[in-house]
Parts: structure tokens; sequence; C-alpha cells
């Protein structure tokens, strides 16, 4: 891999690392890979594998759109944000979470239709 991919790899872990507030520490931990593979990836000075990447990717929920340079939306990067959190969690915690967020969603699009139909 040409040396910009894995400066562009290393920058985009990097960034999603500190989005989610996780030190290289934190992240190593979290992900099982170690802490100075981290730091090499980061630092672009390593190609990591897929069995190494894999699991960094899913926990800071970076897509492959963030990996081969094509330019997620505020959004997108938003919500893979919160899923790299949530699968972080163990799998009770997981479940908590979905049972929350499913009806939160459900009230807000309640909300969302009743002032739809006001509208109309």
């Amino acid at each position: 891999m040409p040396e910009d991919r894995l400066k562009y790899l290393g920058a985009r872990i990097h960034n999603a690392r500190k989005a989610c507030d996780l030190t290289q520490q934190e992240l190593a931990d979290e992900t099982g890979v170690s802490i100075k593979m981290i730091q090499c990836i980061e630092n672009a000075s390593v190609n990591p594998s897929y069995e190494i990447l894999f699991p960094i990717v899913n926990r800071l929920g970076l897509t492959t759109s963030d990996l081969f340079n094509v330019e997620p939306d505020q959004q997108e990067e938003e919500i893979n944000r919160f899923l790299g959190k949530c699968r972080a969690c163990n799998r009770s915690n997981q479940l908590l979470l979905l049972e929350t967020l499913d009806f939160l969603a459900e009230k807000l699009l309640a909300r969302q239709n009743k002032e739809e139909d006001r509208m109309e």
C-alpha cells in the first residue's frame, strides 16, 4: 500500500479514536490489539492485516467509505461512532441500549407524525 494511503488510514483511525474520546491504550484494551500496533497504524509505519484492522474499525464505527477515501457525510459519521460504542458494550448492555433507542424512536416518530398531521 502506498505511503500516502497508509497516512490516510492512520489519520482516519486517529481521528475516529479521538472522536470516541479513547486513548490508544483504551482502544488497545477494548480491541485486543497491542498499543504498539495501534501506534504504528496511526503513525503510518505499518500496513495492518484484516485481522488487526477489523476489531479497531468495528470499535470505532468506521465504514469502508472511511477507509477507502470516500467522503462520508457528517450524519453517517455520527451514527457510525455511536455504533462503535454500542459494539463495545457487552450483549446485555447492547440489548438494553437497543430497547431504549427503539422506544425513543417510536415516541419521536409518533410526535413527528402528529406535527405533520397538524400542518396539513
